[in-house]
Formats: structure tokens, C-alpha cells, sequence
């Protein structure tokens, strides 16, 4: 897990909420996603899941009738301590590899391919309990800007009334 003190506590499974705001470029679109991410413990390192509510325009694909869309959204990913103490690989749930997670200034950048499209994302630490990712997406297919802040949330109180954390 991040040892650096550049990296925000990410080793302590908790809850973060997060809020995104989505910019398609090339289309004009705006929309967001907000909801929650979970890191939780497994094996080898962290679960990462987010799950919320996404509103997106729905402009020009087919089917489309110009209303706006807004529903449910999740997705999945394994992090994995890295050969530096001041990172985590990112995968998809099957192991592929997507990218590395670094706060630090000189590795807070990183990208992936997704033929026909580059993704390129910059990670920032706010302080302990906050921290954004940007990620700016070109080529062909898409040209988007996706930006999200997460916020750790406070654990809740035990429900035995007497106060204590789990």
C-alpha cells in the first residue's frame, strides 16, 4: 500500500464520496456522476468499487430523443501495491493492467490505451482526505475531459449505541 507521505491513507479501507463532472469536447455535452467508492481489503491489496447516479445529455447516439439522460452507474477495479511505495497499479476485475495511481509529483501522471483512443490522467493529493483525478481522453472516437474529487466519509457509529467504530 502508498507509504509515501505524498499519498493520501488509501491502505485504510473506508468509503469516499465522489463527485464528477464529464465534458465531451467534441459534442459540447456536459454532465456528472456522483455517488460513492468503496476500498475495501482483499488478498493482495484493495477493491476499489464506485457506484452512483450518472446525468448525461443524450444528444446524438441512437435511440436518442435529446432528453437527458440519468440512471445508475458502477464500476470495478483491483489496486495493487507497486514496485515504488508511493504507487498502486490499477487493474480491471479480470487483472488487466489500466494504469498506475501515484500522488507524487513526479509519477502523478500516467495513461492508457484504448485502441483507437489515448486516456491520459493526472492525479492530485488535497490534504489526507481528499484527492482528484483528471482524465483527458483523445482520439478519434472520443475527446473528453472527466474530472472527479473524492472525499473520504466519516465512519459511521456503531449501531450498539455505544458509539464505538467499527
Amino acid at each position: 500500500m502508498p507509504a509515501d507521505p505524498s499519498s493520501p491513507n488509501l491502505s485504510r479501507p473506508g468509503r469516499w464520496s465522489v463527485e464528477r463532472t464529464m465534458l465531451d469536447r467534441a459534442a459540447g455535452t456536459r454532465g456528472t456522476f456522483t455517488g460513492v467508492v468503496i476500498f475495501s481489503p482483499d488478498d493482495a491489496g484493495l477493491r476499489f468499487h464506485e457506484e452512483g447516479t450518472v446525468v448525461w445529455p443524450s444528444v446524438n447516439w441512437p435511440g436518442g430523443d435529446g432528453e437527458t439522460f440519468t440512471g445508475p452507474a458502477t464500476r470495478d477495479y483491483l489496486l495493487r501495491p507497486a514496485d515504488t511505495p508511493d504507487a498502486m497499479d490499477m487493474l480491471f476485475p479480470d487483472g488487466r493492467p489500466f494504469h498506475r495511481m501515484s500522488f507524487s509529483p513526479d509519477a502523478s501522471q500516467d495513461r492508457h490505451w484504448c485502441d483507437p483512443d489515448t486516456y491520459r490522467v493526472t492525479y492530485v493529493r488535497h490534504g489526507d482526505d481528499e484527492f482528484s483525478y483528471a482524465w483527458d481522453v483523445t482520439g478519434p472516437r472520443k475527446d473528453l475531459l472527466l474530472e472527479s474529487v473524492l472525499r473520504r466519509l466519516p465512519v459511521p457509529a456503531a449501531a450498539d449505541g455505544l458509539g464505538s467504530k467499527p
